[in-house]
């Protein structure tokens, strides 16, 4: 591995056990104490980690790793999967609930943003759509 690599990962690192964790922090206490404002600025805190993610990718002219889309995948999963159980449970306030809205809408943009910016509007499709072989019999 070369020092750039290693460079990158720590910076990488830094920033999301910085500003990730503070976010999750502020997220998670403005649920607890049904604050919108202190879940929004959760909430813009991850948003700046995940910024500052894509600026280090930037600088070292990298994208993100596999294993880092595996885990942002995965960890939108699961916050996707805990929202919708919480409102299926009924137990949610509306504090809690426009929360998740906020969090999640923010996400799903700052994804199809970085995908657009990244690849642009045809290249980011195509990453996802995949074509399969037209075989001679298909037209029948």
């Amino acid at each position: 591995m070369s020092t750039l690599n290693t460079e990158r990962d720590l910076l990488v690192f830094s920033i999301w056990a910085v500003l990730g964790f503070a976010g999750l922090a502020f997220l998670l206490e403005g649920f607890t104490r049904d604050s919108y404002f202190v879940c929004l600025l959760g909430t813009a805190l991850i948003v700046a980690a995940f910024v500052a993610h894509i600026i280090v990718n930037f600088l070292f002219q990298q994208g993100f790793r596999p294993g880092e889309t595996v885990l942002g995948i995965g960890a939108f999963g699961v916050l996707t999967f805990t929202f919708i159980a919480g409102v299926l449970s009924g137990s949610m306030s509306m504090v809690d609930y426009y929360s998740g809205l906020t969090l999640f809408s923010i996400l799903i943009v700052g994804f199809i943003a970085y995908l657009s910016t990244r690849h642009g509007l045809r290249g980011a499709f195509s990453r996802f759509h995949v074509k399969t072989a037209v075989s001679e019999d298909s037209g029948r």
